[in-house]
């Protein structure tokens, strides 16, 4: 039996993990920014944890005990064409889906490093290889998270610690249904919607 710790565990694909491990015997650490959305879930654990805030991070990683398994799955999307890309919403998005990802890893891998054994799952996307209209900004998140956990195999791998990455492409998680998307005067750029369509990377 693993312990497993999962980020974003409050809707698809990572409420489906928790689920998936419990079912499976594990210890399961569900952990969300607001742990009463994880209500139902058949968890040890619901706890508070903010891929943006490293003030939830750490106490979470504590509370949670010895961790064998990281599932970094949180994470959030916009649509919008590159030229409306608002740069501080941008940003926002960098924070949760990549630099987030960067917090939780590097808070659980001391642990690992001590034990001598670990596993780190990321939920990328298959945007993290193919770039469609409207989600420039979405899939260059996932690009860079791409980098640091290639990086992070070779890095890792000599100490005991697995890293990989996992690229679903849609699933009816609820998630595609309401996204926000930014457009300019006019939207010059409104044909991409009928030509290629701005649903559907991942989540």
């Amino acid at each position: 039996m693993a312990s497993v710790l999962i980020t974003g565990a409050s809707k698809g694909i990572g409420r489906a993990t928790v689920a998936e491990f419990a079912r499976r015997g594990h210890r399961v650490i569900a952990t969300a920014r607001d742990p009463r959305t994880l209500g139902g879930l058949p968890a040890d654990q619901r706890l508070a944890l903010d891929v943006t805030d490293p003030d939830t991070i750490a106490p979470a990683v504590r509370e949670a005990g010895e961790i064998d398994v990281l599932v970094s799955n949180a994470g959030e999307i916009f649509y919008a064409a590159v030229e409306a890309t608002p740069p501080a919403v941008f940003t926002r998005l960098l924070d949760v889906n990549t630099i987030g990802a960067l917090r939780v890893a590097q808070a659980v891998l001391p642990g690992m490093r001590a034990r001598g054994h670990g596993r780190l799952l990321f939920v990328s996307s298959t945007a993290g290889r193919i770039v469609r209209p409207r989600q420039a900004a979405y899939a260059a998140t996932k690009w860079a998270l791409e980098a640091l956990v290639e990086a992070l195999v070779i890095e890792a791998g000599p100490l005991g610690i697995e890293a990989a990455l996992l690229e679903p492409g849609a699933v009816s998680s609820g998630a595609l249904d309401h996204v926000t998307t930014y457009t300019l005067p006019g939207d010059p750029y409104a044909h991409l919607l009928t030509a290629s369509g701005a649903r559907a990377p991942a989540r």
